[in-house]
This record gives structure tokens, sequence and C-alpha cells, in this order.
């Protein structure tokens, strides 16, 4: 294993992939590849097959990192809720999840993190671990040596701040009248992205209000100069945008010293009905942990007390992202993927030879058919005359169907040999009007929302958490491009516009990048399935770069991956990383609709899936494949290392999916906006 200068691992694989590699090499690649490809596909079939919910969906774990753990007994501790077995339960996880100098990372394999480490250390010590103790000095010494609390996010202080860690003075101001900004205004709160104004509208509320509770044990520790704990930050030159927006928040500071009381208070009663018009019906927000959290703070700051309806639901819905391991260890989920894991899995499981009317996959197409969403959510600020029709991502989240899903779910639904066709199509009609309505006017699609492209959100001193903003991206564009072909519309100019911004987006080099997953071969293993399935031959230039990179980026055990470092450095790491299974297969889907299939390349990469299978029909992926924010927030979905091969394996024996049949024609659709 090699050391990068970040104190991180290297480039080498790690001793996991490593052995898993020299496994691989013993499957002859050439010989009997077909041979192991059916032995795994129907492993992984049985074992995909086994897992999937009565109701009829699947859901995977959802791993990040151990802020979500830290700030959830944060919150319960502020809310005076916070219990001993909850605690114990969550200080076994963090505990696992320190690494042997002290730090915390948020991702497998990744550098450590100063305010992942800052509140992992906050949140043991209100476990009861004591600073003396050998694990939390080590964390500690590593925090002050990397500037203390002072040089940790906004984010981070925002929470210390709760307890007086920190001053509320020495924090970007965020005010409620915010709400007040028209849509057209470049800081509207619906110029930044759906995550991030369900997080910052709340926010806006602690903002004014500045809450501070006793705090249970002094943190002194954690500072480069206890006598000094706020150091002053340098100012960015005047000329820059970072520097004008710090001197703006100076602006927006003594504005809370003369801010007119009846306006306050009008902005404060606003963000309190925006907050609980968009609780969903489980009492979360979003179907995502964090705008809970931040919702639940603020209407308890505005008078909702414990008991209140609102406030109960909402706090029965956080326990609903604990989840609960073997070992008593409790981990928290950022959030739910049930939606997005069974369009996959049915996906999979069609792809690899599961009968079209299979019970199972009826089943999950029924469930499914339930979810999606007809009512308008914030989308519909943009698209006030577009019908609901979308799919969202999470078991509740009527607020925000999103485009990613959408596509992937009509994809799973045109698998199955449904009992009712014409609820099908009816279904299907109205998802694609919805995804057509929702195309940005680049041609592209965004995850969430039409042209949320402001450059102005990014560059507030408060957004320091990652990506604020929605714009179009390559691996959400082309899934809606392949739905578009699949569903007979690769000739409509709306799909040829998207056709034309995909080939103008490709890296030089020939890949693409990847917004929601990792990420070059996340970007390249999906772009050009959706090329070919609109009609590109795979003798098309943009598809031959794509091929001829990916196998320049194959390692030498056959298989592919690649590091989250790539959001960084793609110089470096592009590409490039110790095989995954995820990984593995988008590569191999991508060759494979490029009419690679007899190819050495993926002959090689599908005998790497055959030999690293379990024998229970699963792989083995600690390695974080999914992305929330691009490098800042990192995902690894528990059901990617399934689906994934098992829809490149089932590829590789059964063909293309549609390709033997003409592709089924949606009724006529016409998008509001486009």
């Amino acid at each position: 294993m090699t050391a990068t200068t970040d104190g991180s691992t290297g480039a080498a694989l790690p001793p996991r992939a490593a052995a898993a590699s020299e496994t691989a090499l013993t499957v002859p690649v050439a010989a009997g590849v077909q041979e192991a490809a059916a032995r795994a596909t129907q492993r992984a079939t049985d074992f995909l097959l086994a897992r999937q919910d009565a109701e009829g969906w699947w859901k995977g774990d959802l791993e990040t990192n151990v802020t979500m753990d830290a700030e959830d007994l944060l919150l319960r501790q502020f809310l005076g809720i916070r219990d001993e077995a909850t605690t114990r339960a969550t200080a076994l996880f963090v505990r696992g999840e320190q690494r042997e100098d002290g730090t915390w990372a948020t991702f497998y394999g990744g550098p450590p993190d100063l305010s992942a480490t800052v509140e992992a250390y906050v949140a043991l010590r209100l476990a009861g671990d004591e600073p003396d103790a050998p694990h939390m000095a080590r964390a500690s010494a590593w925090i002050r040596d990397q500037g203390g609390i002072a040089a940790a996010r906004v984010f981070t202080r925002i929470w210390l701040a709760l307890f007086g860690w920190w001053k509320w003075e020495d924090l970007p101001e965020l005010p409620p009248e915010l709400l007040f900004f028209p849509r057209w205004f470049p800081l509207s709160i619906y110029n930044f992205g759906c995550w991030a104004r369900q997080t910052i509208v709340p926010l806006t509320v602690v903002s004014a209000k500045r809450p501070v509770r006793p705090a249970p044990f002094p943190l002194d520790e954690l500072h480069t100069d206890p006598a000094n704990p706020n150091p002053p930050r340098p100012l960015a030159p005047v000329n820059s945008w970072d520097g004008l927006f710090q001197r703006l928040d100076k602006v927006v500071r003594g504005y809370r010293r003369v801010a007119v009381r009846r306006l306050r208070r009008a902005a404060l009663n606003s963000a309190a009905r925006w907050i609980v018009e968009r609780q969903e019906n489980d009492g979360c927000w979003g179907g995502i942990q964090p705008p809970a959290v931040y919702s639940v703070i603020a209407l308890h700051l505005l008078g909702y007390d414990l008991g209140h309806p609102v406030m109960r639901a909402g706090l029965r819905s956080l326990d609903r992202y604990a989840v609960w391991r073997e070992d008593g260890a409790r981990m928290i989920e950022a959030c739910q993927s049930p939606v997005w894991d069974t369009c996959l899995a049915t996906i999979a499981l069609a792809d690899a030879g599961v009968p079209a009317d299979h019970p199972q996959l009826v089943k999950a197409a029924d469930w499914m058919l339930g979810e999606q969403v007809v009512r308008p959510g914030d989308w519909s600020v943009r698209r006030p005359q577009l019908p609901p029709g979308g799919w969202a991502f999470e078991f509740h989240n009527d607020n925000y169907p999103d485009i990613d899903d959408t596509a992937e779910v009509v994809l799973a639904l045109r698998r199955v040999a449904h009992h009712d066709p014409e609820r099908m199509d009816r279904a299907i009609a109205r998802g694609v009007r919805w995804n057509l309505g929702m195309q940005s006017k680049n041609g592209a699609w965004g995850a969430f929302d039409v042209d949320n492209t402001s450059p102005f959100p990014d560059r507030l001193p408060f957004c320091d958490f990652g990506e604020v903003i929605d714009p179009p991206s390559a691996d959400v564009t082309a899934h809606v491009v392949e739905m578009l072909a699949v569903e007979g519309l690769s000739h409509d100019p709306r799909t040829r516009r998207g056709i034309t911004w995909l080939l103008a987006e490709q890296e030089p080099e020939g890949s693409w990048f990847g917004r929601w997953g990792v990420n070059y071969v996340y970007g390249t293993g999906s772009v050009v399935p959706a090329l070919t399935a609109a009609g590109l031959s795979p003798r098309h230039p943009a598809i031959r770069r794509a091929v001829a990179w990916l196998e320049r980026v194959q390692n030498d055990d056959g298989g592919w991956g690649e590091d989250l470092r790539s959001y960084r450095d793609p110089v470096r790491w592009s590409g490039r990383g110790a095989s995954t299974a995820s990984q593995t297969a988008w590569a191999l889907m991508a060759l494979l609709a490029a009419g690679e299939r007899d190819s050495q390349a993926v002959e090689r990469g599908v005998a790497w899936l055959a030999a690293t299978q379990r024998e229970d029909g699963s792989w083995d992926e600690p390695y974080f494949t999914g992305t929330g924010f691009p490098w800042d927030f990192s995902i690894n979905y528990h059901l990617y290392r399934q689906v994934f091969p098992l829809t490149a394996l089932g590829r590789y024996l059964h063909g293309e999916p549609f390709s033997k049949k003409p592709a089924p024609h949606a009724v006529s659709v016409e998008a509001e906006g486009s």
C-alpha cells in the first residue's frame, strides 16, 4: 500500500481489493467466461429476489459519514431528549469509524476531514469518553494541528454555537427576510438546489434566534489557543467574488442591529409556514435527514413544543433514519432510497433474464406505480403549468420528485408485463411529460429543478457545506435521453437537444463527468448506453473515444474503479482507483452498449465480477461510489454492489435491453416551457 501526502490511501490497491484481484486472475479470461457469468448471474438473481420487501420494494443501507450520527446526538441534547441507550449505540458506531491516527474521513479510504473529526469527537464526549483517553487525545491533537474549531466548516460551528462552544457573532449571518426576495432575484431561495433550500430556510430562523443551551462540558482542547478561540479570518481581495460576499455579510450583520421588528416577525412567521407546509405525510422534510433536523430545531425555537403534532411527527421520522446493526451500533442514514433501489433492482432482474411477468417484478411495478407524485411541489415555481407526474427518491417526498428517478422508473416499468397495461401507459405518459417539461434551456436536465444555475448561492460565506445549486449533469441527462429513446422519442427535437448537449460535454480524453456517481466511470457508463439507445452508431467518434478511455483505465485485475479524489484532481485520479463491483459494472454497461461484447476488456471485466462474487451471490464493496455533493458528501449505496453487476452480467449474456423488439411508444406528450 502506498500513502499520499494527505495521509490517505494512495493509488495502490488496498489489501481487500488486492485479495479480490488475485482471486479474479484465477478465472480463465477467454475460456469459460460465459459459463462463469451465467453462474454469477443466477446467484445474484437469487440473492436480490430474496431481499425484496413484502410490499414490493427494495432498499439497501445508505451509508455516508459520522456527521449524521454526531448531529443526531447533538439535536437530542439540544432538545433535552437524549437517552443513554441511543447515545451508547451511536458512540459504538462512531468509535468504529475512527482511524488509527484519531481522525474520521467522509468516505472509505479518504483523507482525514476536520469537520467530521470535530463533530465525532464532540459526540463521543457526549457519550462520556474522556478527553485524556488515547483515542480522544489523538483526535484533539490532530484537530488542533489543523487549526482547531476555528478552521472547521460553518455548519460545524453552528452546531457548536448552539451550546456556547462558538460565538454566534463569529458566524455568517443568514436573515429570514431572505424568504421575501422575489423569485427573479439572484439570491431567491428558489435559486438554491432543493436540498440546500430545505436546509437554509430553517437555518434562517436559527440564525435570527441565536439560541444557546448550557454546554455539558468545555471544549478548550479543540482550540489552538483557548484564550483566543475565535481568531478573525482573513478577507479575500475586494475585487473577487469571495471578497464581495464577505463584505456583503458584514452589511447583513449590521442590518441585524437595525432590522424592523415587524418585518423580522413577519419573516419568521413566513419561515414557519414554509417549513410546516413542506412537512411530508410521514413527518419528515424532503425525505432527507439534515432538513428534518434543522426544521425541528427552527420550529422549536418558534414556540412549537415537543408535544405539538408537527414536532411529534418530525421526531418520529428522525428515528426512521436509524439503522441498528447486529453488534448494537446505530448508524444514521442521510436519507433512504427505496424508489431508486427498486427501479434499479427491477432493471437488473429483467436484464438478467427474469421473465417480464414474474410475480416479484409485477409486485415491484405495482409499488412504483403507487409512488408516482401527482401533486405540484417546489419545482412548479418555474413550471407552473406543467402537470405533475414524477417519482421521488424516498418513501415520502411529494414536494421534490426528481428527474433521474422518474427516467429510471419509466425504464423499469417498461421491462414489466403488467396485468393492467393501460394503467402503466398512463403513469409512464405522465412521467415522460413531466421529464420533458423539466428540460433546462440548454437542452439538458438537472436533478430536481429547471435552470437552477445561478452562480451566487455558492458564493455566500454561509454555504461551505458542498454543492448548493442543481445545474444539468451528464448522468441525469443521459438517463432521460435513454428513457425517451425507449419511448420512441429518439427523433423528438427535445431529445436531440439533449444528445447535442451530451456530445458537447464529453471530456477530451473520452469520458463524461459524473455528478451523482463516482465519477468519470459513472458518467461514461450512463452516457454511452443512452447515446446508442438513441440511435448513435457504435462507430460514432464520441463512442469510440469513450471505449478507448475505458480500455486505458481498466485495472490490471480486469476491473474498474475510481477514487473520489477525481473530483478535485481529475488529471491524477480520473478513472483510477481500486476495482469495485459497481464501477466495473458501469464500465461494462458502456462497453456492451458500444458493441464490445467480444472484446478482451469486456471478458476480463466479466471474469473479475464472476470471481469476486461471494458464495451467497453478493459482492463486497466498502468503497463509496455514490455522490451527494462532489467531494464534500459521498455515499455508499449498499445495493449498488448488487444491482449494477447483475445488470452488466445480464446484458453480457442476453444482449442490450429493447434491442430485439421495437420500442414501445408512450401516448403523445407535450412539454410546457421547453
